[in-house]
């Protein structure tokens, strides 16, 4: 009996090591496929972490953008609560504001009407320019709370904050004055700071009454429609203007020995069966590069033209931000286009070098590129709004002046802004000579058909020793740059120097 109580303890025994053996088995194999679970259950609870902290990071860096989008339903909660801000010019003339009109309806006022329409912008159908730029301060409020208050009681709208640019209006109605009924634009700048003091563009509209004529307008495809910002997003043939392009190439190719450069010009430059003439078939005689620029000599560059290595020629389009984007965060804008002809075709080359052929740009960017030469190489990155303030005066944001960009080095800016000024010495910007203020530039006559019709073109700042302000003008068909396109840039720098 004892032995039969041995023999089951035993049997007791190895069945509980046997359960035993099975359990932790059972156990090893739930393990083993667990963890497969736990490892991806971790990951997609990283990854939801991960995207919902993007998302979160991304609305407070982005909550601009978010609050200017059409689908986005804050836009009318704000505007229930606040009425949308002004826009100020630098000295603080209102350029827009908001008011009830006689039903009670709150609408958008633009006391200066067409002469501000492209660089203000419009809020109705859509918005653009600085209305556009700056929507997210002109919809949202920071007065105090007391103030808010003191609305809530007499059961009006809170203000929305009010923002101010750069924008000077005595220049602006000077330079819209000076344009005329002429299509163009006119771009005025700053080019220590990248301050855009005035910007034009004809044909224009009247923002006032943009919702009635708004049909109209958006079905205008026509060469004369009055929506385009010319100043930002016409694309022109940059015609003599682009010589500035051409004799910094040269310069990088003979940096020192450029002034050993000479040319004889009998109207005509003749080269591999292709043939270039200078305007009206002017003969210029005997020329260095610097005499060469102030006559702008078509048949000099064009001979310049076909001694560059196209590499070089890239490597300048490519500093100067040709077929790039702009750093225009206010405008919409036009990316300018130019490149070396890959086959080396003589007459494209030739066509290249004196601004023709295929190359464009706007006249934001010619501007771009003037400021550079006159700012010691160095573009300043454009600006047209300087601070957004509550209604009761409290600082929300600056916009200051910021480098973009080397364009060129120290040397070749100080090269060429010494061209410029014998442009106006003894060149074709010569009504700019003899002032109280001196000046520099670049003229253009750009032909646009085969008739050889051609916008006038002028580029250029003052005082040439010490630039405060560059001016660039395109008068479309008018001819001669330094015909029609000088005297507007006279009446500009005038008007800034008190010379009226």
């Amino acid at each position: 009996m004892r032995n039969t109580w041995k023999k089951d303890a035993i049997t007791r025994g190895k069945e509980t090591d046997m359960k035993d053996t099975r359990t932790k088995s059972t156990n090893r194999r739930r393990r083993v496929r667990s963890y497969p679970i736990i490892v991806l259950t971790s990951i997609y609870v990283l990854l939801f972490v991960g995207m919902i902290g993007y998302i979160a990071h991304y609305s407070l860096t982005h909550k601009q953008e978010f609050i200017n989008n059409d689908h986005n339903t804050r836009q009318k909660i704000l505007l229930k609560q606040n009425q949308r801000g002004k826009i100020l010019s630098r000295d603080g003339d209102i350029l827009a504001y908001s008011e009830k009109n006689e039903n009670g309806k709150e609408v958008r006022v633009y006391p200066y009407s067409n002469e501000f329409s492209h660089i203000v912008g419009y809020v109705s159908k859509g918005k653009a320019g600085i209305e556009g730029f700056s929507n997210y301060y002109l919809i949202n409020t920071n007065i105090d709370l007391s103030k808010k208050v003191a609305y809530d009681t007499k059961g009006m709208k809170y203000p929305a904050d009010n923002v101010t640019t750069t924008l000077d209006v005595h220049l602006q109605e000077i330079a819209y004055s000076a344009l005329s009924s002429r299509k163009g634009a006119v771009v005025v700048s700053d080019p220590k700071t990248g301050e855009i003091l005035a910007m034009v563009s004809k044909p224009d509209f009247d923002p006032n009454t943009l919702e009635q004529e708004w049909d109209q307008l958006i079905q205008d495809k026509s060469p004369d429609a009055k929506l385009l910002n010319r100043a930002t997003q016409g694309k022109y043939p940059p015609g003599s203007t682009f010589k500035i392009v051409t004799a910094l190439s040269y310069l990088k190719e003979h940096p020192t020995d450029y002034m050993n450069y000479s040319f004889s010009c009998g109207g005509r430059f003749d080269y591999e069966g292709n043939t270039i003439s200078c305007y009206h078939g002017e003969k210029h005689g005997t020329l260095d590069l610097e005499t060469s620029f102030a006559k702008s000599c078509n048949s000099s560059f064009a001979n310049i033209g076909v001694g560059l290595k196209g590499e070089t020629v890239d490597a300048v389009l490519d500093d100067l931000m040709f077929n790039q984007d702009l750093p225009l965060d206010f405008c919409r804008f036009a990316v300018s286009s130019s490149s070396y002809p890959k086959n080396h075709d003589p007459n494209a080359v030739m066509q290249l070098s004196i601004g023709q052929g295929k190359t464009s740009i706007s006249p934001e960017h010619l501007n771009m590129i003037t400021c550079a030469i006159a700012n010691d190489g160095m573009l300043m990155k454009p600006y047209v709004v300087s601070n957004v303030k509550s209604e009761d005066g409290k600082e929300i944001k600056t916009y200051s002046p910021e480098e973009y960009k080397r364009f060129m080095s120290s040397e070749e800016a100080r090269i060429l802004r010494s061209m410029m000024e014998q442009v106006v010495q003894k060149g074709t910007a010569s009504k700019l000579k003899g002032l109280s203020y001196t000046a520099a530039g670049k003229t253009g006559s750009a032909e646009f058909n085969d008739v050889k019709d051609s916008h006038a073109w002028f580029t250029g700042y003052a005082p040439a020793e010490d630039p405060q302000i560059c001016v660039t003008i395109i008068v479309e068909e008018a001819g001669s740059g330094g015909s029609y396109a000088v005297p507007i840039a006279k009446r500009i720098f005038d008007a800034y120097f008190g010379e009226e």
